[in-house]
């Protein structure tokens, strides 16, 4: 991966959003150390983030995957949206293989893993400012095979492209082993709405019954881990 710094010479400006802490404070400690770049907002959740979109000028944001109430993927797409200028780069403690493709369908410019970011932030952040996309040399070459077998772009190969992002989070937390209930607390959700998203990924996946749900789920999981 390319080390190579901005060409600006004044310091990149980050703005990061995690829901805990000290996971922030980790990164900004990190983050502040690079001649090249410096921390300028942090937010603990979505509709923070979007105030500080607002209000911050930045030039990279730094979105997790997992953040209460509206998703760290939802936020990607409002952000996008509404901001389009704004590089995205999401940090997150899950597997790439579960979450990398669909960030970058979504219109992030890179995925990097909690465990690998205070060695790897900094290369990621100056190749995204650079103009291009950060991934792990493992996710680029399995991304490669995919674009070469030409189901990247369709998700022709894979049956969960066809599911929102809600629904593919409400799947991945099934695969977990997480029942209605514990889903519905995560995402501050009623029960009967988690149960609606549930009916429509059987129907998308072709599932008739709960226990084909949580046996796909489970293997889904398993497969990409």
């Amino acid at each position: 991966m390319s080390n190579e710094t901005p060409a600006a010479q004044t310091k990149a400006k980050i703005l990061i959003v995690d829901d805990h802490p000290i996971v922030r404070q980790g990164l900004a400690q990190v983050i502040n150390l690079q001649p090249d770049m410096q921390l300028c907002c942090e937010a603990g959740n979505a509709e923070e983030a979007l105030v500080a979109m607002g209000t911050c000028h930045h030039d990279l944001v730094i979105v997790d995957i997992s953040l209460e109430g509206v998703s760290g993927l939802s936020l990607i797409t409002a952000l996008t949206a509404q901001y389009p200028r704004h590089p995205i780069l999401v940090m997150s403690m899950h597997e790439e293989s579960l979450y990398a493709e669909r960030s970058l369908r979504l219109g992030a410019k890179g995925y990097i893993m909690k465990q690998q970011a205070t060695v790897n932030i900094q290369s990621a952040i100056r190749r995204i400012l650079n103009g291009g996309l950060y991934v792990s040399d493992e996710m680029h070459a399995l991304i490669l095979d995919r674009l070469h077998a030409n189901s990247f772009a369709s998700g022709a190969t894979d049956p969960v492209a066809c599911l929102t992002d809600r629904e593919f989070e409400v799947l991945r937390l099934i695969g977990f082993g997480l029942g209605t209930r514990k889903i519905a607390e995560k995402f501050n959700r009623s029960i009967k709405t988690i149960e609606a998203h549930r009916a429509n990924i059987k129907e998308k996946l072709g599932l008739k019954t709960a226990i084909e749900l949580v046996r796909f789920a489970t293997f889904w999981v398993n497969t990409k881990s």
